[in-house]
């Protein structure tokens, strides 16, 4: 009877995509003599980050390329994901800071691109639409996306703005008639960043620095999303302040909040991309699950995807395949893993921005995991 294994990782940040992963692990436990008696299958995750539509679309979903924006403005592709129900776009992939070429641009880049594809998901007719919230470049609280999608922003004379973060603080009113009507599609946003939009705890001060903004230039964020805020409060149906402090607003530089003005919800991205894998019913079906992402760590606990994996397995063991490991095996154990290969123990040289060298590692580790059950 063969043993059947699951391979369910996560990307490595900077370096490898979830299927590169995947992929590198289960050559090495098939370059293993005794690989006949394991049957490997591989199912790419994501968190609602980077990767989120490519593990899609190595789920099955149909790959579409659309025309967008990037956080810069200049013309770019990008991809979308469609199964025929439910259409993944991701915020990474068409203005994220993965797209940018040059210097980063904190005060002038726009999620205008993300608007763009979720327009482009809206005519295929979905019954839902996910918008992967990781890795954004700008901080403009969706302002951008909301653009696109036909919102209009203006000033106190009444002249158009166009919105990114920099240009956040002169708006006054928001028009929201000629905004995109969705007829019953359902919008949701993944990310397991639970962050106000406003605020110590905000998307300007916590994660401004990130995309380059200095100490100014996160002041001047944050009083554009509280400017945003008061213009969207002046829009009737919407009580914009209570918006704002929702768990999740500050997700990718406030597009969080931009999809709850428009009627959105907000849910933790590892579960519900467990869920839209259907990772349960893999789960269900092998006698091993080997996961993995770049680090772990103390956070890995608090809803990252590893630890998501660990609670779904039920009994079945689960082993993580990680780039570096700051935790020991008790805590490993407490999060419910079995085993823990980290890379830098593999390797010789930093494997974190080296795809090649995390490739030859990982299937270094694909084998090492096939000799221990051998053994």
């Amino acid at each position: 009877m063969k043993l059947r294994i699951l391979i369910a990782p996560d990307k490595f940040k900077g370096c490898l995509d979830a299927v590169g992963v995947a992929s590198a692990i289960r050559s090495g436990i098939e370059s293993h003599p005794g690989d006949a008696s394991v049957q490997v299958t591989i199912l790419p995750l994501a968190d609602g980050g980077d990767g989120s539509v490519d593990a899609a679309i190595a789920a099955g979903s149909q790959a579409r390329t659309v025309e967008v924006h990037g956080e810069n403005g200049q013309v770019r592709q990008a991809q979308i994901a469609f199964d025929g129900q439910t259409a993944v776009v991701e915020v990474a992939g068409t203005c994220g800071l993965s797209t940018v070429r040059g210097p980063l641009r904190p005060l002038t880049a726009s999620s205008r691109g993300l608007g763009e594809a979720i327009l482009a998901a809206a005519q295929l007719q979905p019954e839902r639409i996910v918008v992967a919230l990781g890795g954004s470049a700008s901080t403009d609280g969706g302002a951008g996306m909301l653009a696109a999608l036909g919102a209009e922003f203006r000033d106190v004379h009444g002249h158009p703005v166009e919105p990114d973060g920099g240009a956040l603080s002169r708006i006054v009113r928001v028009d929201l008639d000629r905004i995109y009507d969705f007829g019953g599609i359902e919008l949701i946003g993944a990310s397991d960043v639970t962050n106000p939009l406003r605020g110590i705890n905000g998307a300007a001060r916590i994660f401004g620095p990130q995309k380059g903004a200095d100490e100014a230039g996160v002041a001047i964020l944050e009083q554009g999303l509280d400017a945003l805020v008061k213009a969207c409060a002046r829009v009737g149906a919407i009580n914009a302040d209570a918006l704002a402090a929702t768990p999740g607003a500050g997700s990718a530089g406030g597009i969080g909040f931009g999809l709850l003005v428009l009627g959105g919800s907000l849910v933790s991205g590892a579960a519900y991309f467990l869920d839209l894998l259907h990772f349960d019913e893999h789960a269900q079906e092998c006698d091993l699950v080997v996961t993995g992402e770049g680090r772990l760590d103390a956070q890995t606990s608090d809803g990252k995807l590893i630890s998501a994996v660990c609670a779904r397995s039920g009994n079945t063991p689960v082993w993580a395949v990680v780039g570096c490991s700051i935790l020991d095996d008790r805590a490993a154990a407490g999060m419910g893993l079995s085993s823990v290969i980290a890379l830098h123990d593999l390797a010789d040289q930093d494997t974190s921005q080296d795809s090649a060298l995390a490739t030859n590692a990982l299937h270094l580790a694909g084998r090492n995991i096939a000799h221990a059950l051998t053994i």
